[in-house]
């Protein structure tokens, strides 16, 4: 047993600037809200990715003959395209909920892709869906610092 010292104070556990056995670390620097009409790239990239489904999804309910006997509806493609367009309006206006709304739906796209990849029946098929895996992880990656740093703009009321 190891006396304790005279003032009362303990001895630091296991060495200097250390408190239990783990060192303090600094906090990182807080983010720097978006500029005045700023938009990274990143973002730019969600926006057209979502205009092009729109347009994508909106061609396809129009042109497939027979919709409903491959599960879809005209109606269904319509709602699917407007969500889009929301989405890539909201994120175009920089708000926090439609680049989070768009997450999700790399969140959705990359799980499904990553079960695609799973059944994937040849080497082309593999390929396109490890593809697509990467770079929705990548975009998702990169709007994770936009949106603090839109939700920074928003705390100091800089909208």
């Amino acid at each position: 047993m190891t006396p304790e010292p005279e003032s009362g104070a303990r001895a630091p556990a296991s060495g200097s600037g250390e408190l239990g056995g783990r060192r303090e670390r600094p906090a990182p620097a807080p983010l720097e809200p978006l500029d005045e009409g700023e938009r990274p790239a990143a973002l730019f990239v969600a926006i057209g990715v979502s205009v092009v489904l729109a347009i994508a999804v909106l061609v396809g309910g129009l042109t497939v003959h027979d919709l409903s006997r491959h599960g879809g509806s005209l109606p269904g493609a319509i709602f699917i395209a407007a969500i889009l367009v929301l989405l890539a309006l909201g994120m175009y206006r920089r708000r926090y909920m439609a680049v989070l709304g768009f997450e999700a739906l790399l969140t959705f796209q990359i799980i499904a892709t990553s079960l695609a990849l799973l059944l994937a029946s040849s080497i082309v098929t593999a390929a396109i869906s490890l593809l697509a895996i990467l770079l929705g992880g990548w975009l998702f990656w990169k709007l994770i610092r936009i949106m603090g740093r839109i939700q920074a703009g928003e705390r100091q009321g800089g909208r």
